[in-house]
């Protein structure tokens, strides 16, 4: 996590951060020696200024006033203030440096200053030195004269050392960007872990120098307070002689080590020589004052616009927290605002829900690398074992298979020592992945732990973006090996003997495809159908023509060949309710069929769910209620069919009478799906069904009535139907009374819950119900 802590400028942990509009974070005074003045035309810069250019110093950068404070606090040019990049390196600046500074002003229509990363600053941002003043002019009126003309014709930018986006600074300068305090706390409390390490080192820590070559570094002799560079001897003597452009510059001794206590709060990077000028990243009150304050309640937040007013609302439009004030004043009036607390906890569950894809890619990357680790050893023994064949057929030969037998040795090394270089490729990639999205997930918890809504507002939209496009990092393919540990070298040891010379390694035929994988996560049943996933496993290198899909009866009998496709997913309907079903997969190729996979066992729904039909019902048949609901705009019977087909086994379903007006004859059973759909429901051989009136019923099949039963329907009616095709009856029920069962022949083959009605019933199914014991009504179990 220490690497989401560290200031892109000065490489240490932040002090005062703020944040950038791009929702960078810098620190404050870093940020102060990058922000450069910007011209609005060259005719407006004064002479002293266009001289200054010609000895390759932008004297604009150390006449500005510190862009922290208000122009209006008064001059801020006059004396030695230093500007905003004062007393850092720059100092021995030659003509070859001449067109980066320049480079400052290459955008002076935009507002914008250029962004132009150095090899002498530590980390590739631009740091603005002093200006020295132009031969035959005093310094102070140089820079007065700067002053005077950049009050009025230039304006301040700043250029984010990440992405190199600039913007232009208000009349507040860089005070106007909003401190990080959540990013303050957390590098605050990071400290506080590490400060007993630090103290222990901090008192045998000793300068060395930073450009010594040498392992060890040898100790620090010297220091150059214009460069802010530590020297051995030999280093100061090599890289810094007393002459030319460095003969004006200043060596003094390096400085003590800091006290354990110092070095406790103390950023690491303090440790390493970094700039302690105006890039140096110190608090007003230096270290010490930053490690007291750490037991102190940290101050609740304030609007940065009214001091007196806590933050109380979030603006959506301006993504900022803000206080009542605000609104008042009419800034945010017309902005779509929200409640603080509840845009905090929005925000954290949004950053919570992108850490936990994040976290399971981690996941997946460390079980990955043990599997590439495995596959190293892999490699290793596999290649052992081809080296000592290869031994072992090269040695039955006579002497004229000698030198033939060191060039195979030789490619079976090579062939090793490249897959070992691309798996040790793969693990280093994937192991610095792993530690920066560890990194980030370590950050953005600590981030969640913080109890302030406002801080966290405004850093939660750029570390959801961030954690978003860490996850997008892993890449579909990122966490597969790119390499086999087989070796697909075979050797012919059969040819004649005057073929010897011409001996070499042939590749492998085509083979058959190796064993699919199910994807278990990816099986499921759902009513009477089940779905199946596969996939080959990995370094698999026979083609797949295609896979033959095989399924069992349900009842343990023979497989039956079910799919034969390319695809890795197959749904199959149309199964037996509460049975148990055996399926595999194999794949095949032009060489012929590969092995079974293993056998999932899969087990269907106990009870059917199922609702009416809308594609198999009559046109004039209206459905409603999710399709559980049934009418008819016509005067003449329709028949409407249910979603669930039945071959074995017992089922019931209710069907709840909702309407019946001017005694209807609705009528209820199961028929196969090619049943005639204008007429009354048993009228033709493919329906088998009891019709119902308000005083009696009737089992009707091919037009024949039979089993006349007292007792009919009216509103409020329920009628249950008892399919067994164990036995091969159909049993009614109407208000738990029987009116049945009613054997019926044809048996074999699939049946379809069904129904008959007009304009005058309206009735309403039920599914999912236990078959009844007795002649009871059963309890309803589903919709």
């Amino acid at each position: 996590m220490e690497e989401e802590l560290k200031c892109p400028v000065c490489g240490s942990l932040f002090r005062e951060p703020i944040i950038l509009p791009c929702s960078h974070n810098v620190c404050l005074p870093c940020a102060r020696t990058i922000a450069v003045q910007t011209p609005d035309g060259e005719q407006h810069l004064p002479q002293p200024l266009l001289h200054s250019r010609g000895s390759g110093l932008p004297a604009a950068a150390a006449a500005a006033p510190p862009l922290d404070q208000d122009p209006a606090a008064g001059p801020a040019c006059s004396g030695g203030s230093g500007g905003a990049a004062g007393g850092l390196g720059g100092g021995a600046g030659g003509g070859g440096d001449h067109a980066d500074k320049l480079s400052l002003y290459s955008e002076t229509d935009s507002g914008y200053g250029s962004y132009t990363p150095s090899l002498k600053s530590p980390n590739g941002v631009r740091v603005l030195p002093m200006v020295p003043a132009p031969p035959g002019s005093s310094a102070a009126a140089a820079r007065g004269a700067a002053c005077s003309s950049l009050s009025s014709s230039s304006s301040s930018s700043i250029t984010c050392p990440q992405c190199h986006r600039s913007a232009s600074l208000d009349h507040r300068g860089l005070r106007g960007f909003q401190r990080n305090r959540l990013l303050e706390a957390i590098v605050q409390r990071y400290q506080q872990g590490r400060g007993a390490v630090h103290g222990a080192s901090a008192a045998a820590a000793v300068a060395i120098c930073q450009l010594c070559d040498r392992t060890p570094p040898e100790p620090a002799a010297t220091l150059c307070e214009q460069c802010d560079v530590l020297y051995c001897a030999a280093c100061q003597l090599k890289c810094h002689p007393s002459r030319g452009p460095f003969a004006k510059h200043r060596l003094v001794q390096p400085p003590p080590p800091p006290a354990p206590a110092e070095a406790a709060s103390a950023s690491p990077g303090a440790a390493q020589g970094a700039p302690s000028g105006g890039g140096g990243c110190k608090s007003p009150g230096g270290a010490g004052a930053g490690a007291a304050g750490g037991g102190a309640a940290r101050k609740f937040p304030t609007c940065p616009e009214h001091e007196m007013e806590n933050y109380s609302m979030y603006c959506v439009s301006c993504r900022t927290p803000v206080c009542y004030l605000c609104l008042e004043e009419g800034r945010h009036g017309k902005h779509e605002v929200k409640q603080l607390g509840a845009m905090w906890k929005q925000h954290k569950a949004q950053l919570s829900q992108a850490l936990n894809g994040v976290s399971d890619k981690a996941k997946e990357a460390k079980e990955f690398l043990v599997q590439l680790k495995n596959i190293l050893q892999q490699i290793q023994e596999n290649g052992l074992d081809y080296e000592a064949c290869l031994v072992a057929q090269c040695d039955a030969l006579v002497d004229a298979l000698t030198r033939q037998k060191a060039k195979l040795l030789t490619k079976v090394t090579k062939e090793r020592e490249h897959k070992l270089k691309m798996v040790w490729d793969q693990i280093n990639h994937c192991t610095l992945k792993l530690r920066q999205s560890t990194g980030l997930m370590e950050y953005c918890l600590e981030v969640i732990k913080e109890n302030d809504p406002s801080g966290f507002l405004q850093i939660s939209d750029a570390l959801i973006k961030r954690v978003q496009v860490s996850q997008e990092q892993w890449v579909k393919g990122a966490l597969e090996p790119k390499v086999s540990a087989e070796f697909d070298l075979t050797l012919d040891s059969e040819p004649l003997l005057q073929a010897i010379h011409q001996l070499d390694f042939i590749q492998m035929k085509c083979r058959v495809p190796p064993v699919p994988l199910l994807q278990l996560e990816k099986c499921c049943t759902h009513n009477n159908s089940v779905t199946l996933a596969w996939r080959m496993p990995p370094f698999t290198h026979s083609p797949v023509d295609g896979y033959i899909l095989e399924l069992d009866d349900g009842d343990g009998g023979q497989f039956r060949e079910v799919y034969v496709g390319k695809e890795t997913l197959c749904t199959i309907d149309g199964l037996h309710f509460n049975s148990t079903y055996n399926a595999r997969v194999k794949a095949f190729n032009s060489s012929g069929v590969g092995p079974y996979s293993k056998t999932v066992v899969l087990q269907t729904s106990d009870v059917a769910w199922f609702t009416f039909d809308p594609n198999s019902g009559h046109r004039d048949i209206i459905l409603s209620n999710d399709n559980q609901t049934a009418t008819c705009s016509s005067y003449d019977d329709r028949v409407v069919l249910g979603t669930a087909a039945f071959s074995k086994g017992v089922h019931y379903w209710e069907l709840h009478v909702d309407r019946y007006d001017n005694h209807p004859d609705p009528a209820f059973g199961v028929a196969r799906a090619s049943v005639v759909k204008d007429m009354m429901l048993g009228k033709d051989d493919k329906a088998w069904a009891m019709y119902v009136d308000n005083n009696r019923s009737w089992f009707m099949h091919c037009n024949s009535h039979t089993n006349r039963t007292e007792g009919g329907v009216c509103k409020g009616a329920t009628v249950g139907v008892l399919l067994d095709l164990n036995k091969h009856t159909l049993t009614f029920f109407i208000n738990g009374q029987q009116q049945g069962p009613t054997a019926f022949s044809h048996v074999d083959g699939v049946f379809m819950p069904a129904l008959s009605l007009n304009r005058n019933v309206q009735v309403t199914l039920h599914t999912g119900l236990e078959v009844p014991t007795n002649l009871g009504r059963p309890k309803l179990s589903g919709n």
